[in-house]
């Protein structure tokens, strides 16, 4: 059985304290790797060697061009190795095969994005409207970057952060899920083979919460970006305020798909379904807040239950599944239990909601599940299920106004702001809800799509920083004025200066 190691000061090793994890392949519960779990003295030894590394300037002092040219044989790679890497992701998530060839499309557009960021402007001159005065604007690396990504999107996620932070030049502590670590080993081995220099990636395997606060709180470390739950981000940011260092946090949401009655109801009800059950809803972007007009709720909701009925769930390794398995056990429990307290405060289950039987009771599997008369009391329309579980509401109103304020209201009622979406065929009403609602990425009829060249992020409790584009680059860049006076002359800002000086000059005379 494969045994994945950890990446430590250029060298792949067990843990120091030889401990192991088993990797579940969610499908079938079956164990189809071993990881190596990282203790707390091997993150101090990935941080020692990380800075040890980014000190020493070897991989920053290289040209962004070279780094550049790097990640775009990273990405040619990425490409080449795809079934590799697909089937890989497969196994530890539990996702459809299609999708994981899919993710492998677009981690290879990111280093791809990133390798022609490296001909962007580096800094500005600024006129100061002095003589003699030299003022310029310039960006650095920040430091030593530890990269902490979620389960369900495991290199896609890495890649969000490895290739713009190489790229500036920093020294990187990549630390995958648990659950997920396969693909992120296999792209640390693809960074060093493709000419990243080795000692500015230092990979970690194990539980966050073994290793994490050595992270997070060393004052080695200079950045922490986390994509992940709400309560492991509010527990780094508190970690990392001793030292007071960057961080970035992409932590999910509850996102609202507003449905106007002016809709192209076909496009909008399809849409509907792979926003919520995409990756059996396991997206941190998921259209799990279905908000539609109240004169239109019968004929949407209806059509959306007989389709989710038909959605083929099943081994992801088959060509006619159309969504897998949620991640473990302990996730599928917790996604049930969020239908059933739904249930119990009042929404209306019609369809899904249990877990399956016969040959689907070897994986972690649950049905696409919908909740209907759901309303701002209930928590299954503030918390996120993280599962295949969309929730409806409606709104009404006497007047088209009237109508767009309150589905405005309504999809806001959310203490997360990341993702949304809006149908209708008023393009002037479109363009005045998205302005309105917030949330960090909104879509107008459509739901998903994503490029590397648009910042990727939330509002509120979503976190804070922004992910792709040039944005996404900025975060890991620090940014220096240098003020070169090429006239240097006393300042003779306090009295008698020039006096002091010539008093001192024939004392010193005098001494000779």
């Amino acid at each position: 059985m494969t045994i994945l190691q950890l990446f430590i000061d250029s060298t792949f090793s067990d843990s120091e304290s030889g401990n192991t994890r088993d990797i579940e392949y969610p499908a079938d519960s079956t164990i189809h790797l071993t990881a190596a779990e990282a203790s707390s003295a091997d993150a101090e030894r990935a941080i020692a060697a990380a800075r040890r590394e980014f000190d020493s300037g070897q991989w920053r002092h290289t040209t962004v061009a070279h780094r550049g040219d790097i990640l775009r044989k990273v990405a040619r790679r990425l490409l080449k190795d795809k079934e590799t890497i697909a089937r890989l992701e497969t196994f530890d998530t539990g996702k459809t095969y299609a999708e994981c060839e899919m993710d492998v499309d677009d981690v290879a557009s990111v280093f791809s994005y990133y390798a022609d960021q490296a001909t962007a402007s580096n800094g500005r001159v600024v006129d100061p409207s002095v003589p003699g005065i030299s003022s310029k604007i310039v960006t650095e690396p920040v430091g030593v970057c530890v990269l902490i990504t979620p389960w369900n999107y495991p290199l896609l996620q890495a890649s969000w952060k490895v290739a713009p932070a190489l790229l500036a030049g920093n020294s990187i502590i990549l630390k995958p899920s648990e659950l997920t670590p396969s693909t992120t080993h296999y792209l640390v081995k693809v960074l060093i083979e493709e000419g990243v220099e080795p000692a500015a990636v230092q990979l970690l395997l194990g539980a966050g919460a073994d290793i994490g606060p050595t992270l997070t709180e060393s004052p080695d470390v200079d950045m922490v970006s986390f994509t992940g739950g709400l309560e492991t981000g509010r527990t780094i940011m508190k970690s990392a305020a001793g030292t007071v260092k960057r961080v970035a946090l992409e932590l999910g949401g509850k996102n609202p798909n507003v449905i106007f009655a002016d809709a192209d109801l076909p496009a909008a009800i399809d849409n509907a379904l792979t926003a919520v059950f995409l990756d059996s809803g396991q997206v941190c972007s998921a259209g799990a807040r279905l908000v539609v007009e109240e004169s239109i709720h019968d004929k949407v909701v209806d059509e959306l239950v007989r389709r989710a009925r038909e959605i083929r769930v099943g081994d992801p390794f088959d060509s006619a599944t159309e969504t897998g398995s949620l991640i473990s056990s302990e996730h599928r429990q917790k996604v049930h239990t969020y239908v059933e307290r739904a249930r119990e405060q009042g929404a209306t289950l019609l369809c899904g909601g249990e877990i399956p039987e016969g040959d689907l009771a070897k994986g972690y599997f649950y049905p696409p599940t919908i909740l209907d008369r759901c309303d701002q009391s209930m928590d299954c329309v503030h918390d996120e299920s993280f599962g295949p579980v969309l929730t409806v509401e409606t709104f009404s109103g006497d007047s088209d106004e009237e109508r767009e304020k309150n589905a405005i209201a309504i999809a806001n009622d959310t203490i997360y702001g990341l993702a949304g979406a809006v149908w209708t065929a008023d393009a002037s009403r479109a363009e005045r809800v998205a302005r309105q609602l917030r949330h960090g990425t909104i879509w107008i009829n459509d739901y998903h799509p994503y490029v590397p060249h648009a910042e990727w992020g939330g509002m509120k409790q979503s976190g804070n920083g922004r992910e792709l584009g040039p944005t996404g680059l900025a975060e890991y860049l620090e940014i220096k004025h240098i003020w070169h006076n090429t006239q240097p002359a006393v300042a003779g800002w306090f009295a008698n200066s020039e006096d002091a000086s010539a008093t001192a000059g024939e004392a010193n005379s005098g001494d000779n």
